[in-house]
């Protein structure tokens, strides 16, 4: 086992404490290795201008790292059983092609900033294919509120038909929700774009290392300026991002729900292709909407996992603890069944086919009841005078249809969704992802196609 920290003579760690404190980090790692490799190209880089590596050792190291880096863009690394983790993987791979020079790219670093380096990393990139997923499902939504607007649809309180809404209404409420859950995303955006790394085991050291260079290099937006505090945000970060996650899957998984109802017989206010359902193995009639069924599912868990974190950072004092190396594999988990939820409801949600009789209804004509006492109150009527009289009407004679338009802004005949498209771009500007695409491609031209030495 290449254990980084061991000594000389000194007695071996058992091998099921070993395989027990490794857990699945040499799996998991895979997900951070081309960002581990992107810190240590920076860190590199950083070591050759202060002078605590020379230029010929670092042209050495960048050479074997951006061998590396291809390698892991195309498939997982070849680990052996004696790697921990990416960072054991890449000193031992290093070393053994180039050797001093390898065991030189540790210097003034420890695992607990490359791998905190990493996770902002892969976080920073992976939230801003979500906010490009986020943004698309939200204009699909919007597009389809334009088409469907004319479409009546029943609103809903307590689960029972309560006041006309629309298709445009209903779709349109979550192309807003999605723009608005952008500031959650935000937020943890920032946070993974402040730099870490420099702060080595939580407290520093004597070396003259120059940690705004490597925020430069990094693309990073700053550093964190203390070095204890870079080590708090191991945990916080993770919190952040999952709790931005868990704000999306809450708005995504209330669409799910309102698609699972809607497609119920009893109801019938939408349908689903067939080729958008599943079957039964024993009822020949059944055409079930399990897509949204797990859309809704996983979205339940996504909302869990930042409690999990929280728990996992309960009872902490400050400084790195090994309880921290469990938190990597809820984020990537959770990042990944995100973009697997937000790819999969673009597509299902374009299936969607809704009733055009539901305003003609007399299924649904209690919606219109609150029409016939604004009409009453239009005609002079006080409000409760209006309700009582409303609400004593025979069925037979109670209003079935709509009185007046809806000018209220944000309502069915006036829906705003230009108003919601601005505010989306709005929101999408504060990431500035062609900005971020230019810092990476610009890395990789630089840094991660370099020259053989001279």
């Amino acid at each position: 086992m290449a254990e980084l920290w061991k000594k000389p003579n000194q007695t071996a760690t058992l091998a099921s404490i070993a395989a027990f404190c490794i857990g699945d980090d040499p799996v998991l790692d895979q997900n951070l290795a081309v960002w581990d490799i992107i810190g240590s190209v920076a860190h590199a880089k950083m070591l050759s201008q202060v002078g605590l590596i020379s230029e010929v050792d670092y042209e050495a190291i960048v050479l074997v790292l951006s061998d590396i880096y291809t390698k892991a863009k195309q498939g997982p690394l070849p680990f052996e059983p004696a790697d921990e983790d990416i960072h054991t993987y890449l000193e031992r791979v290093l070393t053994e092609r180039i050797g001093k020079a390898g065991k030189r790219i540790h210097t003034g670093r420890s695992r607990n900033d490359q791998v905190l380096t990493a996770i902002k990393l892969y976080s920073r990139h992976e939230l801003q294919t979500i906010v490009s997923q986020v943004a698309q499902l939200s204009r699909t939504l919007l597009e389809a509120a334009e088409s469907q607007k004319d479409v009546i649809l029943p609103g809903f309180t307590h689960t029972q038909v309560a006041m006309p809404s629309s298709a445009g209404l209903w779709l349109s409420a979550y192309a807003e929700a999605l723009a608005e859950d952008l500031d959650l995303i935000l937020a943890a955006y920032r946070h993974s774009n402040r730099n870490p790394l420099g702060s080595g085991a939580g407290y520093g050291g004597s070396l003259p290392l120059d940690r705004d260079l490597t925020t430069k290099l990094l693309g990073f937006e700053s550093p964190h300026v203390n070095v204890v505090n870079a080590q708090m945000s191991r945990g916080k970060l993770e919190w952040l991002v999952l709790t931005a996650l868990a704000g999306i899957a809450n708005t995504i998984g209330k669409l799910a729900d309102d698609v699972c109802l809607y497609n119920a017989q009893f109801l019938g206010l939408i349908t689903l292709p067939e080729s958008f359902t599943t079957g039964s193995s024993i009822m020949p009639h059944k055409r079930n909407p399990d897509v949204f069924e797990l859309i809704r599912g996983h979205c339940n868990l996504i909302k869990g996992y930042p409690s999990q974190i929280t728990t996992l950072m309960t009872n902490q004092i400050s400084g790195y603890h090994r309880d921290y190396q469990l938190s990597k594999g809820i984020l990537i988990k959770a990042i990944s069944d995100m973009q697997s939820v937000l790819l999969i409801t673009q597509e299902a949600i374009s299936g969607i086919k809704f009733d055009q009789t539901v305003a003609t209804n007399p299924r649904y004509r209690d919606m219109y009841s609150v029409e016939g006492v604004n009409a009453l109150v239009e005609r002079g009527m006080p409000f409760r005078e209006a309700y009582q009289t409303v609400g004593t009407i025979a069925d037979a004679d109670k209003p079935t249809g709509f009185e007046g338009p809806h000018t209220l802004l944000g309502s069915i005949h006036n829906l705003g969704l230009d108003r919601i498209e601005t505010y989306l771009d709005q929101q999408l500007t504060q990431f500035e992802q062609s900005a971020y695409t230019y810092w990476l491609k610009g890395f990789e031209e630089k840094y991660l196609m370099p020259k053989e030495p001279k």
